[in-house]
């Protein structure tokens, strides 16, 4: 006869779908009780930035996550005590404060839909050309800005639209205005994770460099208050979907800090994720700080993590998309030569064809995507012999060069001095493909578990569950 215990609610609003977990306390600390995603299908066109512009409606963003909510037990719902969310970093979205959005009855409580809100501009954007980027101000910061960045993209509109700013008094990541419109924050709040991802901010001293901006003409009211991640940001206003008013939300996390979360427990792992594209991450040392200024030929960046810590990052732009461009481009050479053939049934034939080939002295350097921190080198295939050319031997030599390039970010010989014993394996492309795992395994010199399924949702509900 006693009561059932809390759950804590955790969201995800990533760049194709929003994913929503419920948590329960086990015995083991805590496990999923339910989980859902949704596409959210937000894709737009921008009618400033053109091709460049990468928009999402936040309209779609937020449909998705009532029909998430809606899709989920309502018994367990009424027990969340705490919800924890996260989503894409870098991005930006603004809003009106007192119209951000519209509350409404539904069924199983109240839902809220956006206002005055514009699109989100995602961390995908590419409107800020390196010419635009090296015209603004330096700043005081560990990261370089890149395009794509908050504060990137307020400069691009200063210069390009300065009227489109004039209409919103707020701004913040897509999770931010979430959080904002839950808690109805006349301010909208930060972790200093999304935060850093914006630019110019300094980690070291938790704060934004308003000297700089504001000596540009930089619209500074649009910032938001900067919070320690873990923080809570307010309790909801009404019942949404259920869970019960005054229900504790924390502050906004940045979802690759959440997927981390969800599965390193230990100091002494390693986590690599290949899926679309591939990091390779360790947790620095409690008394870590990043240099005072980014080093943009660098191949590793410094992500804030939790309790003052930082995680370091090799992030690839080169994964799971290298293989699909090569799957596609043997699909459209076999379409050209007059047969169809499915490009599912390729990616299965290759995957077997490189398993028969167990070594190849073909050399492929996989780096179609580029990467951040050398930008204009392009990919290439050295060593060609006449023996290595059957799709087996190109297939091999293809995943052996995304494990490496990854390593080369992220040396063995730095893992090693970071005292890393083992390697979490996760992500799509390396769970489907036996022939990446393969590698990863002959080049790594530590054991490597898989199946440690990252993810966000449930990695910011579990920081909300050691909260409690």
């Amino acid at each position: 006869g006693r009561p059932a215990p809390a759950c804590v609610l955790g969201i995800d609003l990533g760049t194709t779908s929003v994913k929503a977990a419920l948590l329960i306390g086990a015995e083991q600390g805590q496990a999923v009780a339910e989980s859902c995603a949704r596409e959210t299908q937000a894709h737009t066109s921008s009618l400033e930035a053109g091709p460049q512009g990468m928009e999402q409606n936040v309209g779609r963003i937020i449909t998705a996550l009532n029909e998430c909510l809606a899709a989920l037990p309502q018994q367990q719902l009424q027990r969340v005590s705490h919800i924890g969310i996260s989503g894409q970093m870098h991005g930006i979205v603004f809003w009106k404060r007192d119209k951000g959005c519209k509350w409404t009855e539904c069924g199983t409580g109240h839902t809220f839909e956006p206002e005055e809100v514009s699109h989100l501009i995602t961390w995908q954007d590419g409107r800020c050309s390196p010419t635009f980027l090296s015209s603004l101000p330096l700043p005081q910061s560990h990261t370089s800005l890149a395009t794509g960045f908050g504060c990137a993209t307020v400069y691009w509109y200063l210069k390009n639209s300065p009227d489109f700013l004039k209409s919103y008094d707020a701004a913040g990541t897509i999770h931010d205005y979430v959080v904002a419109m839950l808690c109805d924050l006349k301010k909208p709040l930060m972790s200093i994770q999304n935060a850093a991802s914006w630019g110019y901010f300094n980690s070291r001293n938790k704060s934004w460099n308003t000297d700089i901006l504001k000596k540009s003409g930089f619209p500074v009211h649009l910032l938001p208050e900067v919070r320690d991640p873990g923080s809570i940001a307010g309790g909801t206003i009404c019942a949404w979907h259920g869970i019960p008013k005054g229900a504790k939300v924390g502050i906004a996390l940045g979802d690759f800090q959440c997927s981390v979360y969800s599965c390193l427990t230990e100091r002494t792992d390693a986590v690599l994720n290949i899926s679309t594209s591939a990091q390779l991450t360790v947790s620095m040392p409690p008394d870590f700080q990043p240099p005072e200024t980014p080093d943009p030929s660098s191949a590793v960046t410094y992500f804030p993590y939790f309790n003052d810590g930082y995680l370091e990052v090799a992030a690839s732009l080169n994964g799971g998309n290298v293989l699909a461009t090569f799957v596609d481009m043997v699909a459209r050479w076999t379409e050209e030569l007059g047969l169809q053939v499915q490009e599912s049934a390729i990616y299965t034939k290759i995957i077997k064809e490189a398993l028969a080939q167990n070594d190849s002295k073909l050399s492929v350097h996989p780096t179609i995507f580029g990467e951040r921190h050398v930008p204009e080198q392009l990919a290439s295939v050295t060593n060609i012999a006449v023996s290595d050319l059957s799709l087996g031997h190109v297939t091999r030599a293809l995943c052996r060069g995304i494990v490496e390039n990854l390593c080369s970010m992220l040396p063995v010989q730095h893992l090693m001095e970071m005292g890393v014993r083992r390697i979490l394996g996760s992500g799509s492309a390396l769970a489907r493909n036996e022939v990446l795992r393969q590698e990863v395994e002959r080049i790594f010199p530590f054991p490597v578990v898989y199946g440690k399924d990252v993810d966000a949702a449930v990695g910011a509900a579990m920081v909300m569950f050691h909260r409690k």
